[in-house]
């Protein structure tokens, strides 16, 4: 509010993504993970309001479906150098029962942006439930690569291709997979940060048939491992500026101020 240091929460509502939000370019927001299932918006907030001054507002994700926290959020800031402070010092903090994980915030791009777009983007499949992740740590094993994945949603299958540094993991549900490639994309599992993008798993690349997609062994552009291929890497992202109310959709649930 004009005048005040105080923080307050702000209304949350949905708006197209092609609308115009450039007064919306001083704000910095984060991720926020790995949260308990008794978060709510007011204990995000005053956690993170108790140490940064700018704190504008806080959002758990609710699934739609359950109405039960879908064990992440965001937290928004006006001053870029507490968000910068928050991404490093509120790292395994712990909020209720469980330490929390930040990362980087990943805003949806509108139509008219350039560049590749973010991960919760369809990839023209709206039954593909399989994550690619690129750049994986050797040494980490199938169930841990399930470990990472499986707090956000039911996981079908995971697999690492012998002697490559990559993995896919299919989900049961297209919903979790699109909120993984969100939440993990950046993020480091083993020793490394993990690049994501859709994959394509065998069931999945014979039912389209390859129309048009499948060149001289490739998918996409990339090669096929076991029967497994993947699309576009989606950019790390830190590209991206954290912007207030240019969050992905989840349901109908905009992020706006």
């Amino acid at each position: 509010m004009p005048n005040t240091d105080r923080a307050f929460k702000l209304n949350w509502a949905s708006y197209s993504v092609g609308e115009k939000r450039s007064e919306l370019a001083s704000d910095h927001s984060i991720f926020v993970g790995d949260l308990a299932v008794d978060v709510t918006d007011d204990m995000l907030m005053e956690l993170f309001a108790n140490k940064y001054r700018s704190v504008k507002g806080a959002k758990v994700i609710i699934d739609a479906n359950t109405g039960r926290s879908r064990g992440y959020g965001f937290v928004r800031f006006g001053d870029d150098i507490d968000r910068t402070h928050a991404m490093t010092e509120m790292n395994g903090v712990y909020c209720s029962t469980r330490p929390i994980r930040i990362g980087p915030a990943t805003p949806r791009r509108t139509s008219g942006d350039s560049g590749t777009s973010p991960p919760t983007q369809s990839d023209g499949d709206s039954t593909n439930r399989t994550v690619y992740v690129g750049g994986l740590d050797p040494n980490i094993s199938e169930d841990e690569l399930r470990k990472a994945f499986v707090k956000y949603g039911d996981v079908a299958s995971v697999k690492i291709p012998v002697g490559k540094q990559c993995g896919f993991v299919q989900f049961v549900n297209r919903a979790d997979a699109e909120e993984a490639l969100q939440g993990l994309s950046g993020s480091t599992i083993g020793k490394q940060a993990v690049r994501l993008s859709w994959g394509r798993s065998p069931a999945s690349k014979q039912s389209r048939g390859d129309s048009g997609h499948r060149r001289n062994g490739m998918y996409y552009g990339t090669p096929f491992y076991g029967g497994y291929g993947y699309g576009s890497p989606v950019p790390h992202p830190n590209v991206y500026a954290a912007a207030y109310g240019a969050y992905p959709f989840y349901g109908n649930q905009q992020l706006v101020s």
